[in-house]
């Protein structure tokens, strides 16, 4: 694992109910989310897409490790939530990312969260089954 005495660079990222705290070492690409690796902790193809989503819109592909500290949520909102860290990390380490990630909307944090349950439904919006008689 890596140590606190090699340099890093540090980004927060959200998403619904997860917090990732994300660390960037110089490196070869390898992505470490919770002490495993990308492919062992994310089964979908789609959320190791958006992981990298960052690298890609910045042709940093393969120059960075990824040491990723992730809680709370599910696996889709975990994948965002490092996404976001990942940007902002980024932006740390070289300002001129900074453009194109904004471009992208990476570094926009999605507001979207889970709508509260209203009194006379069972749900949010679903509404008890209507009968006539």
């Amino acid at each position: 694992m890596y140590t606190s005495a090699k340099p890093y660079f540090y980004g927060t990222g959200r998403r619904k109910k997860s917090v990732a705290r994300v660390r960037l070492y110089a490196g070869t690409g390898a992505v470490t989310i919770n002490g495993k690796s990308i492919d062992e902790y994310f089964g979908l193809e789609t959320l190791k897409l958006i992981v990298n989503q960052p690298f890609g819109t910045t042709e940093t592909t393969g120059k960075f490790d990824v040491v990723a500290i992730v809680n709370g949520g599910g696996l889709s909102g975990q994948a965002g939530a490092i996404r976001h860290g990942i940007a902002r990390a980024l932006v740390v380490a070289d300002e001129t990312n900074k453009p194109a990630l904004k471009k992208a909307g990476l570094l926009t944090r999605d507001p979207r969260r889970k709508e509260r349950k209203k009194y006379g439904l069972k749900a949010a919006r679903r509404a008890p089954q209507f009968s006539k008689r």
